[in-house]
C-alpha cells in the first residue's frame, strides 16, 4: 500500500501482496521443525532448487527434509516473472567466447534439458500452473533487431535449435498492438506460467515421493560436528550428513563461502484489473511471455483472466519502493500508454540472486555441504534444474554438477558486507544506457 516499505530479502515479508498468492486456491501448511531429527540429506529453502534436490532425493530412497523459513514459494520462486524460459543468462556466443565451444555446448544442452525437465514434472506430478507455450523477445532498440536475428540463425546452423520464429518490426507490433519495438523472434519453447502453483505443486511431489518438508523453521546456524552437520532453529535441531543450501537471494550470512559470489536484488511486478478477452487480446494477440532486450528487462503476459502481468524496475538495497503500484505502473505505461485508464489491482516484489558472470554459481565445501544460486533471471528452468544437479553430485553423478562448479566466478568486490556499492554504480549505469 501506498506508503509502505517493503524489505527484500525476507520471504515472510510481502508473500500475499502477490496475485499469484491470491489465485493460487488453497495453500497447505506444513508443520514446523519441532523435535530434533535425522536425515541423510537436509535441504535449506522450499523454491525450486530445494523442492528439485528434495523430489530426486527421495524418488531414490534418500531420507531427506526440507526446511523453509517461511512458506513453500515464499521467496522468489513463488513470486517471479513467470517465464520458463530457454538457454542460459550468457548467450552461446558469449558462452563459447568464455568457456571453448565443448563446455558451451554442454551448458546448452543442460538448459534445454532444463526447459524439458519443468516440463515433465508438471505432466508427470499433474501441476495445474497455467502453463501456455510461447515467448516474444523484442528489441526496444533497432540495431539489437539484427542482432536477435543473428543470434536464431546461429542457433539452427551451429545448435539444431529451429524452435526461434523470426519476426519484424511491423508483426511485432500487429501481435502486441504497440510500435514502441523493433524485431526479434518467437521461441516455441518458452511458456509462461503461474509460478507460485508451480511452487506448491513442486512441494506436493516432494512429498508424495517420501521428503519431509517442514514450515517456518528459519536455519539459525550450520554447525560441522564430527560428520554430521546440525541445522539449529530456534525449536529443534536437525542432524545431517549432508546439506544442501537452497536459499539464493534469501541466503542472507548463513554460508558466507556462498554469498560472496551472489548478490540480492529487488525486481517489482504488477498485475491489472481484468481488461476483458478482447481489450487483453489487443495488447497479446498470441498470448506469449513476452521479454524486451533492455538491461533491466521488462517482461509480461497475460493470465488466465485477462490481467496484464507486467515486470519492470529494480533495485539495489535492502528496502522496496513505497508504491509499487505507482512504481511499475510507469515502466507498464511506457509500453503500454493505451492502458493509462486501467486500474493496478495487485503490485509485489521480490529478491533474486545475481552473480558476476550471470551465471549460476555451484559449489561444495567438504564434500558435505553444497550450494546452487545465483541464477540471474533465469530460475524457473534452471533453479529446478541446479536441484537436480545438486542431488545427482550427491548420489556420485556429478559430471553436471562439476560443470557448473567449475565455472571461474568472481566475489563480489568488498565482500558480503560492502559488496553493494560497486553493483549499485554498475547497475545505474546499465539502466542509464537502457533510457539514452
Amino acid at each position: 500500500m501506498p506508503g509502505s516499505r517493503r524489505y527484500g530479502g525476507d520471504s515472510s515479508v510481502g508473500y500475499e501482496d502477490s496475485w499469484y498468492y491470491h489465485s493460487a486456491g488453497e495453500i497447505p501448511s506444513y508443520a514446523a521443525l519441532d523435535q530434533d531429527c535425522k536425515v541423510d540429506v537436509a535441504i535449506i529453502g522450499a523454491g525450486y532448487t530445494g523442492l528439485s534436490a528434495a523430489i530426486e532425493l527421495a524418488k531414490n530412497k534418500v531420507n531427506v527434509a526440507v526446511l523453509e523459513a517461511h512458506k513453500v514459494g515464499a521467496g522468489a520462486s513463488g513470486r517471479n516473472g513467470g517465464v520458463l524460459g530457454t538457454g542460459q543468462r550468457k548467450d552461446q556466443l558469449e558462452l563459447e567466447q568464455w568457456l571453448g565451444q565443448d563446455a558451451a555446448k554442454k551448458m546448452w544442452q543442460i538448459a534445454v534439458e532444463a526447459n524439458q525437465l519443468v516440463r515433465q514434472r508438471v505432466d508427470h506430478y499433474e501441476i495445474d500452473c497455467d502453463l501456455r507455450d510461447g515467448g516474444l523477445t523484442v528489441a526496444h532498440r533497432e540495431r539489437h533487431e539484427t542482432g536477435l536475428w543473428d543470434y536464431a540463425d546461429y542457433l539452427e546452423q551451429h545448435y539444431g535449435y529451429t524452435a526461434k520464429e523470426k519476426v519484424n518490426r511491423e508483426e511485432v507490433a500487429e501481435i502486441l498492438g504497440v510500435d514502441s519495438f523493433f524485431g526479434g523472434y518467437i521461441d516455441s519453447n518458452v511458456a509462461h506460467i503461474q509460478p507460485l502453483k508451480l511452487s506448491l505443486g513442486l512441494a506436493r511431489a516432494a512429498g508424495q515421493e517420501g521428503a519431509v518438508i517442514h514450515e517456518h523453521s528459519t536455519v539459525q546456524s550450520i554447525v560441522q560436528q564430527g560428520s554430521r552437520i546440525l541445522l539449529k532453529t530456534d525449536k529443534a535441531t536437525l542432524s545431517a550428513d549432508k546439506v544442501i543450501i537452497a536459499c539464493n537471494g534469501y541466503l542472507g550470512n548463513l554460508q558466507r563461502d556462498a554469498a560472496v559470489y551472489q548478490m540480492p536484488i529487488n525486481n517489482f511486478i504488477l498485475a491489472t484489473e481484468p481488461l476483458g478477452e478482447a481489450r487483453a487480446r489487443e495488447i497479446n494477440r498470441r498470448d506469449l511471455a513476452v521479454v524486451d532486450t533492455r538491461f533491466v528487462v521488462n517482461y509480461f503476459h497475460n493470465s488466465p483472466d485477462h490481467r496484464l502481468i507486467f515486470g519492470g524496475g529494480e533495485n539495489y538495497s535492502s528496502r522496496f519502493p513505497s508504491d509499487l503500484k505507482r512504481f511499475v505502473r510507469r515502466h507498464m505505461l511506457e509500453v503500454y500508454p493505451q492502458l493509462a485508464d486501467v486500474k493496478i489491482d495487485f503490485a509485489w516484489g521480490g529478491t533474486l540472486a545475481v552473480t558476476m558472470k550471470r551465471m549460476p554459481h555451484f559449489g561444495r565445501k567438504a564434500d558435505s555441504i553444497y550450494w546452487a544460486q545465483g541464477y540471474s533471471g533465469h530460475g524457473i528452468a534452471m533453479a529446478n534444474m541446479g536441484g537436480k544437479l545438486v542431488a545427482d553430485a550427491i548420489m556420485k553423478q556429478a559430471e553436471g554438477f562439476d560443470l557448473y562448479a567449475r565455472l571461474p566466478h568472481q566475489k563480489f568486490p568488498g565482500g558480503v558486507l560492502l559488496r553493494w556499492p560497486g553493483l549499485v554504480a554498475g547497475m545505474l549505469y546499465y539502466s542509464m544506457l537502457d533510457r539514452l
